[in-house]
């Protein structure tokens, strides 16, 4: 198994409803690919900014590329991404899971 770990950050305006757009727009995107086995979604104010940390978890990168394309480096956003949130990083990090609990 595979995480694959995406961060955000928002205005703290915007931390709520990002929040919101997140549960109704990417979670049923994600769910919906084979392959795809969980995610957690973490978020935290931090003063004038929400942070969010997104980690997904996959069987194989077959799996990922699936959702991401062929380059599994590279971040997917939402067009919706632009009116919520303040950088774009342009890579995510992935490890290998050798063990759960």
């Amino acid at each position: 198994m595979i995480a694959r770990i995406w961060c955000g950050k928002t205005k703290a305006e915007h931390y709520e409803t990002y929040t919101q757009f997140m549960r109704e727009r990417a979670l049923p995107d994600y769910s919906g690919v084979d392959g795809f086995v969980r995610l957690d979604f973490l978020r935290r104010l931090d003063g004038e900014y929400g942070i969010f940390q997104l980690i997904t978890y996959w069987r194989d990168e077959d799996a990922i590329r699936s959702f991401a394309g062929d380059d599994i480096q590279i971040a997917k956003y939402y067009t919706e991404d632009q009116l919520y949130l303040l950088e774009f990083e342009e890579h995510v990090t992935h490890f290998d899971v050798f063990a759960s609990v």
